[in-house]
């Protein structure tokens, strides 16, 4: 549990004061939990003396490691993803670079003294509940900034921010490390709790202004995840780092009108009609989500998920073509369409309990069956990578292995 999760952070941070480079390569998820933390690291490398790059990722696609393992002999950071890859990343590396990585979605370990991989669901908490990426990246600022002048809880409230934007609440709180946390940022001054009708509600302070956490957790996902294609990420960091000014929330308001219009556009096409398995309903969006992130198919599947046009029984998912560009990157040849599923309030309750399977127990096979990637996969939420044209095969592979599971 905990206790070997701080172990196997121990270990990391030896191996990085061990490491003969300074210069860390940071690759961090583009939404809340993948912002924060960016900027939580960004600030405890910087605070130990290292020159950090940042590199905001929809996905870590086989495509761009392979351009990010041609180099050796550097410190490469993956932050929010990259847990269940850590085999595919042990071979590319080859022994060239010190890779950790800092994640919480089911993941896969390694043998590879190089490759330390600090996931926290192969440590026995469940990165959808207990723990956010975020929370685990603060558990190893307190390691790395140990016996420090500078003390990770001033980064508290970050460490917690994911969790939030993540949705992660258990009984309407924040449960888990994440709580624990949350405690640490209220004491600071950092954070706020509040006690709600149905949840609690909170509030966190960026750079001495209060705000409500809900407010800015959907400001950093429209930042990162509408705003990707256009300095978003950047955006997001900046807001993490250093609070909003009126030309930040200009800007995503700005943002948020180009979902709103773009969301309303599809919805009345799904009015009209969706594709449907015995357990699965379906939509492709193709191009028409551009120029936003592929990470919005996910944000519009939650966004309908309860809709009353929809049937709260069948697992819910949405295509969206992949842009044959990476920022930073450039051109990059991926011929490729995302999955991202979701699940009604009612499956909700029902995969949690056990009577139905997670998203994470078939969509993770069934890509794989029809030779797609697979990364990051919650049992509630989950997204996978296939070749164009293969939706539909990739729809009967996966009521294929949700009757397998079901019976």
């Amino acid at each position: 549990m905990k206790a070997d999760l701080i172990k196997v952070i121990h270990t990391a941070v030896e191996s990085l004061h061990g490491y003969s480079a300074k210069e860390i390569s940071l690759f961090h998820h583009n939404d809340t939990d993948g912002l924060s933390s960016g900027a939580l690291l960004l600030t405890a490398l910087k605070k130990t003396g290292y020159e950090v790059s940042m590199h905001a990722l929809e996905k870590p696609y086989p495509q761009i490691l392979e351009r990010i393992f041609a180099a050796s002999g550097r410190i490469i950071i993956f932050a929010d993803f990259a847990g269940k890859i850590a085999p595919l990343i042990s071979k590319m590396n080859n022994g060239k670079n010190l890779v950790l990585i800092l994640d919480h979605h089911p993941g896969e370990d390694v043998d590879d003294s190089s490759v330390i991989n600090i996931d926290a669901e192969l440590y026995g908490l469940k990165g959808d509940r207990d723990i956010s990426a975020s929370s685990v990246c603060y558990l190893f600022a307190e390691v790395l900034l140990n016996g420090r002048e500078w003390d990770a809880a001033e980064l508290s409230h970050l460490g917690v921010l994911g969790a939030i934007g993540d949705g992660f609440l258990v009984d309407g709180a924040l449960s888990g490390i994440n709580r624990e946390i949350l405690n640490i940022a209220c004491r600071q001054g950092l954070m706020r709790k509040e006690h709600g009708r149905s949840k609690e509600n909170y509030f966190i302070t960026l750079n001495g202004e209060e705000y409500p956490a809900e407010a800015v957790c959907a400001a950093l996902d429209i930042a990162g995840g509408v705003g990707y294609y256009q300095d978003g990420s950047e955006l997001g960091i900046s807001i993490c780092l250093e609070g909003f000014n009126p030309e930040k929330w200009k800007k995503i308001e700005t943002l948020k009108q180009q979902k709103i219009r773009i969301f309303s556009r599809e919805l009345e096409i799904i009015k009209s009609g969706i594709h449907n398995t015995d357990h699965i309903q379906w939509f492709n969006v193709e191009n028409r989500f551009e120029p936003m992130g592929v990470k919005m198919i996910g944000v519009f599947c939650t966004e309908i998920r309860d809709l009353d046009i929809l049937d709260e029984s069948r697992y819910l998912a949405g295509f969206q073509n992949l842009p044959n560009n990476v920022p930073g990157f450039g051109e990059m040849n991926f011929n490729s369409s995302k999955i991202s599923m979701r699940v009604s309030s009612f499956l909700t309750k029902k995969i949690r309990s056990g009577e139905a399977p997670g998203l994470n127990t078939f969509l993770t096979q069934a890509t794989q069956n029809i030779g797609g990637f697979v990364d990051a996969c919650h049992g509630l939420s989950a997204a996978t990578t296939i070749k164009l044209g293969e939706e539909e095969p990739l729809i009967r592979e996966v009521e294929k292995e949700l009757q397998k599971r079901m019976s």
